[in-house]
């Protein structure tokens, strides 16, 4: 007997042990909806959108339950979506995917309410920017680009979504330098990609995401990276600060749900995205297109979110926004 108890003790070791090396999957709430919908607030193309749609498919490999779909409605600087979240029930079958234009939109009081009027969930990437200017403006360097601007005011013109984040880094910068650009509104990345391209603007904040296909051929050139050193994919591309403005700026990605979520469902949903977040094709693919995985639970999220709201009302009140 003592020996069939050594050999069972050993068996049920080695299922352990077996059970331990499989791959994690995520245990399901009891939510009523068999695919849940990820509200992208951008439209398709854009760096967020890009960016979820690798997160969702890498979620629904790992057995996410219910499965996830991206639905993106654009609009009103990532606004609209948003909204069409926080009007959802909170039962766990609505997210959103946002980053710090929750935050942006209402210190330039463009949004009657920012982050904190959601559940947060986790943060999941972070993606820096570049200041990307089409292929034959005279300038190639940042330098350059504010001798052209101080000689004429406002002349220079630069695409921004009002209120957006990438609005956030023409103001810094030409708060810090002293320019002043004509600012040009766009809904979303991939429009001001195509009006670079169609040459009716001069400059954007841009993502490499986006931009990198038209990079390689020329048509859009980046004067300078606002990494703290030089990005990986752009080695040849100085830095703001290598080129004499403070200015690392970048957006955390992250995942909301309506707020008054039960805290079972918005722990259900942080154990599909930290699953997700382990993927190693995610680290593989979101590296490819300037991107990293920098995760967070809602626990950290909700403190990121905290001192970015600090940071924007700084900035806003140093450019004359105010909420």
């Amino acid at each position: 007997m003592k020996r069939n108890g050594v050999i069972i003790g050993c068996l049920v070791s080695l299922i352990i042990l077996a059970l331990g090396t499989q791959p994690a999957v995520v245990e399901a709430v009891d939510l009523p909806c068999r695919t849940a919908k990820l509200i992208v607030p951008y439209k398709p193309g854009g760096g967020t959108d890009i960016i979820f749609r690798i997160v969702v498919n890498a979620a629904n490999k790992a057995g996410a339950k219910p499965s996830l779909q991206v639905i993106n409605i654009g609009g009103q600087s990532g606004m609209k979506g948003a909204k069409e979240v926080r009007r959802a029930k909170p039962d766990g079958c609505t997210l959103l995917a946002h980053h710090e234009a929750l935050i942006t939109n209402y210190v330039a009081q463009k949004s009657d309410f920012t982050w904190n009027a959601f559940e947060p969930v986790s943060n999941l990437t972070y993606t820096p920017y570049v200041l990307g200017a089409r292929g034959d403006t005279p300038y190639n360097t940042l330098k350059e680009l504010i001798a052209a601007a101080k000689k004429s005011p406002g002349k220079i013109s630069v695409g921004v979504g009002l209120a957006s984040t990438s609005h956030f880094l023409t103001l810094i910068l030409e708060h810090r330098t002293g320019i002043r650009l004509k600012n040009v509104p766009y809904d979303g990345t991939k429009a001001k990609v195509s009006a670079l391209l169609a040459k009716t603007i001069d400059l954007s904040a841009l993502d490499v995401i986006s931009a990198k296909k038209y990079i390689a051929q020329g048509s859009i050139k980046i004067l300078a990276s606002a990494t703290a050193v030089r990005d990986p994919l752009l080695p040849e591309v100085p830095t703001f600060k290598e080129q004499g403005v403070d200015l690392v700026y970048g957006l955390n990605r992250g995942i909301y749900l309506p707020k008054g979520t039960p805290a079972d469902i918005v722990e259900h949903w942080q154990g599909v995205f930290a699953t997700a977040s382990k993927d190693p094709s995610i680290v593989a693919e979101l590296s490819k297109k300037g991107s990293s995985v920098r995760y967070l639970d809602a626990k950290g999220l909700r403190e990121l979110m905290t001192g970015q709201t600090q940071v924007f009302l700084k900035i806003a009140k140093a450019v004359g926004l105010t909420q």
